[in-house]
């Protein structure tokens, strides 16, 4: 067996590896923002259970996009590094947009807290 191909089949058992891991954060988010939003009494005005789910989605897409860079090791064509060039492309926009995301909504639950504070301090 020569180098490159024990390269191709190492490099895509990684691949699969790192995929894999991407798949179960994803679930394993999901269902504990499930299970968060059911317990809130259905509440999808919560923070804390927007966020930990944004947060759980950017993990993941982070061992979904080192798949795809790995991927480009193992690429032969100009067109296979095109569509792969896309897909880190969306992955990259993902990852940045949910990272936004998570400031943002970090950002409103921190005023909203400080809001509940002066509300508080006022009442008494």
């Amino acid at each position: 067996m020569e180098f490159e191909q024990i390269l191709h089949i190492v490099v895509t058992c990684f691949i699969h590896v790192l995929e894999c891991i991407g798949i179960l954060i994803i679930m394993v988010g999901g269902l504990r923002t499930f299970i968060s939003y059911v317990r809130s009494g259905f509440n999808a005005d919560r923070h804390d259970i927007k966020l930990g789910f944004a947060r759980s989605l950017a993990f993941s897409l982070e061992f979904k996009l080192a798949g795809e860079i790995l991927r480009t090791v193992i690429t032969k064509t100009i067109s296979e590094m095109y569509v792969l060039g896309a897909i880190i492309l969306l992955r990259a926009i993902l990852t940045v947009v949910i990272h936004y995301e998570i400031k943002f909504e970090t950002e409103n639950e921190r005023l909203e807290q400080e809001q509940e504070q002066l509300e508080q301090k006022q009442s008494k």
